[in-house]
């Protein structure tokens, strides 16, 4: 849970979706959340409990010196994030986003084959900063919407 100062609100700034894996995901503004599967029509749906993942825009920001073209969905993540502190989340964890629920399952992860933005820059940040969901309850989740830690 968010420490006193940190923020335990934030809003979406990308909805992305890639069709195939090892790819960039695209922002398509808006997605359906399926329970217990992910985003509809994304590559990595029903991927045990990493069905959604997200990452801060925050976090992109700070890789951008090394790659200016960096973008949401540049970490194939399903939802950047923007003013919220996903670094204070605990596996447990319940998120509204929108009106959908997720359920933090899973903290980074280990990189088994080195992608393309670890090639070009030395460097990924979804191994440490990537936060991994499982669906608790679906819908449509689009730009703007809020994401907020559920007391």
């Amino acid at each position: 849970m968010p420490t006193e100062g940190q923020a335990s609100r934030g809003r979406i700034i990308a909805v992305c979706t890639a069709p195939s894996k090892g790819t960039v995901k695209q922002n398509a503004g808006a997605g359906r959340l399926i329970e217990e599967f992910g985003i509809e029509g994304d590559a990595h749906g029903g991927f045990a409990h990493r069905q959604v993942s997200l990452i801060s825009s925050e976090d992109i920001e700070t890789m951008r010196a090394k790659l200016p073209g960096l973008k949401p969905g540049s970490f194939a993540e399903n939802l950047t994030t923007e003013g919220f502190d996903l670094s204070s989340l605990e596996i447990g964890d319940s998120l509204a986003v929108g009106g959908c629920l997720l359920e933090v399952s899973q903290i980074g992860k280990e990189c088994h084959n080195k992608c393309q933005v670890f090639y070009k820059s030395g460097d990924c940040i979804m191994p440490k900063k990537g936060i991994f969901c499982r669906v608790i309850r679906g819908g449509m989740v689009r730009v703007g919407d809020s994401i907020a830690v559920c007391d």
